[in-house]
């Protein structure tokens, strides 16, 4: 992991509904994250991205890589990403620490794996094999669970263990973390402090309508604008750490009128992050403390 890292700013995840509205206001979005599997062994797509580029910085963000998995990775895939991350020369990019396949069979979902060291060791692996393969910073996201894994490790301290055993980055999703709290009953800035925090190179962002919240389960159903809690983690994050160099918000459906709604949150995003200038200088992971990231 470099030392320095660029500062991109407040982004969005990119998707089809939003693309229009996006472009017509370019100058409300830092940066995009893309969805890495729509474009993978797409030299139609590609192109389309290529373009893209040229209005804004991407960042491939991927569901498949499955790092969890007790088989070995799937180099083809880790290949298949490389070259949508190349394409568009991206500072980074990530996954989840989960798997969704396991042997040979895709199960269609972010899985949690166990909660052990040795399981922990194993994904730490595979991430940093993913990570000198493709040549550039490979991140890993909290994931969002509906049923608690067995095992010796906390959700925080299994996060903890995977990034101690690799020189991967943190990708944080302050709602997953909402998420969690509500469905399996712990604190969640609790949980924010006993994380990583020096890790952290990007944030997630994102809302849960009230149909998210089913037979006693909150889901991470990213429709609706960003709720107050998640944004009151991101303010806790910054008064404990440097501006993680980059922060974005997610939305995947209630796509209906919703760019006001998603430009608020950019705004609001923004004014916690003013805030909290000049508080702390951002190391990258693994680096010395001091190091300035650079735009």
């Amino acid at each position: 992991m470099p030392t320095t890292l660029p500062t991109l700013g407040v982004g969005l995840g990119h998707r089809v509904e939003l693309h229009e509205a996006i472009m017509v206001n370019r100058e409300a979005v830092d940066w995009l994250e893309i969805v890495t599997d729509r474009y993978l062994c797409r030299d139609d797509l590609l192109a389309e991205l290529v373009a893209l580029r040229e209005h804004f910085v991407l960042v491939p963000h991927g569901l498949e890589m499955s790092v969890g998995s007790d088989g070995p990775l799937d180099l083809a895939y880790v290949d298949a990403v490389a070259r949508v991350a190349d394409a568009v020369d991206a500072p980074w990019f990530s996954d989840h620490l989960c798997f969704t396949r396991d042997n040979g069979i895709d199960l269609g979902n972010l899985v949690p794996t166990v909660r052990t060291a040795a399981k922990a060791r194993a994904i730490a692996a595979n991430a940093q094999r993913v990570q000198d393969r493709v040549g550039r910073p490979f991140l890993l996201e909290n994931i969002a669970t509906y049923i608690e894994m067995p095992g010796e490790l906390s959700q925080a301290e299994m996060v903890r263990a995977v990034l101690d055993h690799c020189d991967c980055g943190l990708l944080l999703d302050l709602n997953n973390i909402v998420v969690n709290s509500v469905n399996q009953g712990f604190d969640a800035a609790e949980h924010l402090d006993s994380l990583p925090l020096d890790r952290v190179v990007q944030v997630h962002l994102a809302g849960n309508s009230d149909a998210a919240h089913v037979g006693g389960m909150l889901l991470d159903s990213h429709d609706a604008p960003v709720g107050d809690q998640v944004f009151g983690l991101l303010d806790r994050l910054l008064g404990q750490v440097a501006s993680p160099p980059a922060v974005m918000i997610e939305r995947d459906a209630g796509f209906s009128g919703a760019f006001d709604e998603i430009e608020a949150d950019l705004g609001k995003a923004r004014e916690v992050l003013a805030r909290h200038a000049h508080t702390h200088t951002h190391a990258g992971p693994g680096s010395g403390a001091g190091s300035e990231a650079t735009r």
